[in-house]
């Protein structure tokens, strides 16, 4: 009997120890389940959903969008402003020739005939407007006009005539042209003081 008791006693022991083990198995697992819900929950948070991925890439197609439309006019008013002054520097060179016909048509009235000076201003008149249709336009100055840098050159002062002209145009050396709506030489001119 005292063996059955020493064995009753053993098992009860091993029963008990069990449980114990059991209960800690527990306790530790709770403690993990306890440590790893606030990680479970970090990543939850850190983890975008659908909702906000399709909010970004929406406002990155967007943006991404607006630029190329960006890009697109820019380069459509770079290749219009290419076009329009392509030929400023052909422009530029005939402005040399345009000059010498008005001094030749000056000399040619005050000392030619007729015939010639009508020949020259035919051909001066034709080729002023080819240049014309090309964008050229001559700067419409006179004596008296206000100086303005924008469109001006003053080669030189002189004492002006009247107390009119004082910080005014008083001659107008060389005409001055522009080329669609940029001046591509600047008128010459003398002001007073």
């Amino acid at each position: 009997m005292a063996e059955s008791l020493t064995n009753n006693n053993v098992k009860v022991i091993e029963i008990m120890e069990n449980q114990d083990i059991n209960e800690e198995n527990i306790n530790i697992q709770e403690e993990g389940n306890t440590q790893s819900e606030p990680l479970t929950q970090e990543n939850v948070t850190e983890t975008p959903t659908a909702e906000e991925l399709l909010a970004v890439e929406k406002d990155r197609y967007i943006r991404l969008y607006a630029e190329f439309e960006n890009y697109k006019k820019r380069t459509s008013k770079e290749k219009m402003e290419f076009f329009t002054y392509a030929n400023q520097d052909m422009m530029v060179s005939m402005l040399g020739v345009l000059d010498d016909f008005e001094r030749a048509i000056k000399e040619i009235a005050k000392n030619g005939n007729a015939a010639d000076l009508q020949g020259v201003e035919l051909i001066y008149n034709k080729f002023k407007n080819k240049l014309t249709e090309k964008g050229l336009k001559p700067m419409e100055v006179k004596a008296g006009d206000s100086f303005n840098v924008d469109f001006h050159e003053a080669i030189t002062q002189i004492p002006s005539p009247s107390e009119d002209l004082k910080g005014k145009i008083v001659d107008v050396v060389e005409t001055g042209y522009t080329l669609g709506d940029k001046v591509i030489r600047f008128a010459k001119v003398v002001t007073g003081n």
